[in-house]
């Protein structure tokens, strides 16, 4: 078994990251998934929050991502994604101000809106969560 796994990171207009790496830890819709080489099949989907690629024994790197599906072989992790910001580089009052709207968006939907405002909601306050762990 090699010592490491190609890790992509793939947007809808572009791939954004391909790389070996010793592990990456993706959140999954239903649970953290910890992806090491050799890994056996998996097709998840991803929640709002942070990919840790590990070097070391440690995290070398935080990604957020606001959801999306992973799919996992032996070889590789691909994870694709509206969009993914390096954690160092959110800007904590954006991420504040993004979980306003979303809960003000919230509070003014119908009942069609409903589920896309709470997914947004979601996805905002996992970006807070991010900002202030940076």
């Amino acid at each position: 078994m090699a010592d490491t796994t190609e890790f992509e990171l793939v947007s809808p207009a572009r791939l954004l990251r391909s790389e070996q790496v010793e592990m990456v830890v993706v959140p999954g819709g239903d649970g953290d998934i910890g992806v090491l080489p050799g890994h056996s099949l998996l097709i998840s989907t991803v929640r709002p929050g942070v990919i840790d690629i590990h070097e070391g024994g440690k995290v070398r790197e935080r990604i957020f991502v606001d959801g999306g599906f992973c799919e996992v072989s032996p070889e590789r992790c691909t994870v694709l994604s509206e969009s993914a910001i390096p954690v160092g580089e959110i800007d904590k009052a954006d991420a504040d101000a993004q979980l306003s709207a979303a809960n003000e968006a919230l509070a003014s939907a119908d009942a069609d809106g409903k589920s896309t405002a709470e997914a947004e909601v979601k996805k905002a306050e996992a970006l807070v969560a991010a900002a202030n762990a940076a």
